[in-house]
C-alpha cells in the first residue's frame, strides 16, 4: 500500500521525503498515515527498482535535499498496483479499496471501468459471505450489532463505486 501511496503523490510532483509524507497525510490522513520509518524504505526499493528517481539539491537554507520523482515505470507500477486484484481480508479490503479509488484518476476510461467492476464484485462477494454467516449462527447482539454495521459498510461502498460507474459513464 505504502508504495502505491508514494508513487500516486510523485505522479503528480516532485517531492522530498518530507513532501511525501506530508502529501499522503494531507489526503489520505482519515485512511491511513504512515510514518518516515515505513516511507523511507519504501522510497529506497522503488529507485532500486527503477520505479522513482533522485536528484540531490542544496536548499536555501544551505541544507542537502533529496528529491523523488516517478519514472515511466514508475507510472507503469502506480496502474498495476491500482489494478492488482483485492485484497481477500476484509477489513483490509475496505482500506486499501478506497485508497484506490482515491488514486483512479492516474488511470485511463478501460481501466477505471475495470477497476470499478473487480471491486464490486469482491464487496458484493463479502457482503454476501457476511449476511450467509448471520443467517447461519446465533449471535449475540454485540456481535450481532458488529456485523450489521460491517454490511452497512459494504453496501455503502457498493454505492460508493456504482456512483464512480455511473460518472465514468457520463463522460
Amino acid at each position: 500500500m505504502i508504495e502505491l501511496l508514494i508513487l500516486f503523490q510523485l505522479s503528480k510532483k516532485v517531492l522530498t521525503m518530507y513532501g511525501v509524507s506530508k502529501e499522503i497525510r494531507n489526503i489520505f490522513s482519515v485512511l491511513t498515515t504512515p510514518s518516515y520509518g515505513t516511507i523511507k524504505p519504501a522510497l529506497i526499493r522503488l529507485e532500486k527498482n527503477g520505479f522513482v528517481i533522485t536528484q540531490k539539491s542544496m536548499s536555501a537554507g544551505g541544507r542537502p535535499s533529496v528529491y523523488y520523482s516517478i519514472t515511466n515505470n514508475g507510472r507503469k507500477e502506480l496502474e498495476r498496483l491500482i489494478l492488482a486484484t483485492p485484497q481477500e481480508n476484509p477489513i483490509q479490503f475496505l482500506t486499501m479499496s478506497r485508497i484506490k479509488l482515491a488514486c483512479a484518476d492516474v488511470l485511463d476510461a478501460e481501466q477505471q471501468k475495470m477497476l470499478f467492476r473487480e471491486l464490486k464484485l469482491k464487496a458484493e462477494s463479502i457482503l454476501v459471505d457476511t449476511q450467509n454467516m448471520i443467517g447461519s449462527k446465533e449471535l449475540s447482539f454485540y456481535p450481532r450489532m458488529v456485523f450489521d454495521n460491517l454490511m452497512c459498510e459494504y453496501k455503502n461502498f457498493i454505492s460508493l463505486v456504482e456512483g464512480f460507474e455511473y460518472a465514468g459513464n457520463r463522460k
